[in-house]
């Protein structure tokens, strides 16, 4: 098996560029500090990006920040790993959670107890206001190296007009496993009767798992595992657990509707099969309610949370984390803008600009917040799932290989027609060869 190649690793092989200085250190003509932010905010964020950035140099007016987009995924990661070898790191840079093993381990990026227990630093108090499972994302080994931007959820999207054809209250989304598998076929149907289906009642995210997207169907398969009451790995790390009873229910449910609506043949563009009215129902966060505004200004659409599993309740909490690079030559200036940002005032704004969810509870408190949840009920269905949100936890070792495993049982399953138990307990098999291997590694 070939092991991914660490950012540790290949500054190992490329020591000699680490000496490298590159007059990274920038100033605005004006004296100004410049701190440099990579982010991958998608074209209908980055008005909203503007704005916050521009509140932020109102208020300290000593600072601005140049915000540079980068392509998410492995464009991001790929261009941090130049940019650290290069001396050429940003500032600050936007992360998901998989990047924090490597990036520690190249020792790149602070310690948030550097500034969090500073003389700028915030309280406890603050700290504990923000979501757990954020707090989750944003460390390794227990250790914060990051504080988040923003939070996600996943809902249920749905067009309450299809319900209305189908015979089916539109102010009554399906609550339950069952009602979910129900409603997707009733809501399917072939006109014609030629063997295609002009309408879907429900779309899985199914993608190749060696393909880009793999990653977000894993994403988005994870509530169904919680809601049946699953985990991904034990506390100990040592053996996966997504092949249990838990992981079998959740992954036959998504094979019973794969196969019962023919999703083999359907696109896999749902946001424009929503629009173009062929589609009743997907799973979806709240980073494209702006957009929907006007792509949907002819459907009477919702959204609703996620049904219930056959243990509980349960939605995916993730996000966006900053991190600070240690190459900055103004931490303290990169840490005033990370602060800057979590306030409840500025998560308030920024929310209701962006879309994105705040990242703590005391935004709630602020009162043009709440205002704007009453005029926005589908934006408060997100926040409202926060209070049941669960993160992954994270997977210190071989955590891109834990989810491809996964990625690939979910594959099988349904493109593939595997039986379901087969597929997961032939990807954990490999999971769990790769966690004893880390393992190994560490005595």
């Amino acid at each position: 098996m070939v092991k991914k190649i660490t950012i540790f690793s290949l500054l190992i092989l490329t020591a000699f560029i680490l000496f490298t200085q590159c007059g990274k250190e920038e100033k605005s003509t004006d004296g100004k500090v410049q701190i440099i932010f990579w982010h991958s905010f998608v074209s209908s964020t980055i008005p909203a990006l503007n704005d916050l950035i521009a509140e932020f140099e109102k208020s300290h007016p000593q600072i601005t920040v140049k915000a540079q987009y980068i392509p998410t995924g492995e464009a991001l990661i790929q261009k941090l790993i130049t940019a650290i070898q290069s001396q050429t790191a940003p500032d600050i840079s936007w992360l998901h959670s998989d990047y924090m093993e490597d990036l520690v381990d190249a020792d790149a990026i602070y310690q948030m107890d550097h500034f969090i227990k500073g003389e700028n630093g915030i309280s406890q108090e603050d700290l504990d206001d923000i979501y757990p499972s954020l707090i989750q994302y944003a460390s390794w080994k227990g250790t914060l190296y990051s504080l988040p931007m923003e939070a996600t959820n996943l809902a249920l999207l749905y067009n309450k007009d299809m319900f209305r054809a189908a015979g089916l209250d539109p102010e009554h989304p399906p609550a339950t496993w069952d009602e979910l598998k129900t409603f997707s076929e009733k809501l399917t149907f072939d006109k014609n009767n030629d063997g295609k289906y002009e309408q879907v009642g429900l779309f899985l995210p199914i993608f190749p798992a060696a393909g880009p997207q793999s990653g977000w169907m894993v994403w988005q398969w994870y509530p169904y595992l919680w809601q049946a009451g699953g985990s991904v790995i034990n506390d100990e790390q040592t053996e996966v657990l997504y092949n249990s009873e838990a992981g079998i229910d959740a992954l036959s449910l998504w094979k019973d509707i794969y196969t019962n609506l023919n999703l083999r043949n359907f696109t896999t563009d749902f946001d424009v099969a929503f629009a173009s009215k062929h589609l009743a129902m997907a799973m979806d966060g709240p980073w494209n309610l702006p957009r929907y505004k006007d792509l949907l200004k002819d459907i009477d659409w919702g959204f609703a949370p996620l049904p219930k599993g056959t243990d509980k309740k349960a939605t995916i909490v993730g996000g966006e984390y900053l991190a600070i690079f240690k190459q900055s030559k103004y931490p303290d200036e990169s840490w005033e803008f990370i602060k800057w940002m979590i306030k409840p005032e500025t998560q308030a704004m920024w929310a209701m600009k962006s879309g994105y969810l705040p990242i703590r509870h005391a935004v709630r408190d602020v009162p043009e917040f709440e205002a704007y949840l009453e005029e926005n009920p589908n934006f408060k269905t997100f926040v409202d799932q926060m209070d049941y949100g669960i993160a992954q936890k994270p997977i210190d070792y071989g955590g891109l290989e834990v989810a491809r495993h996964l990625a690939e049982a979910l594959e099988k399953a349904t493109v593939g027609n595997m039986d379901v138990k087969q597929a997961l307990d032939e990807s954990a098999a490999k999971s769990n060869k790769v966690l004893q291997e880390e393992k190994n590694k560490q005595r």
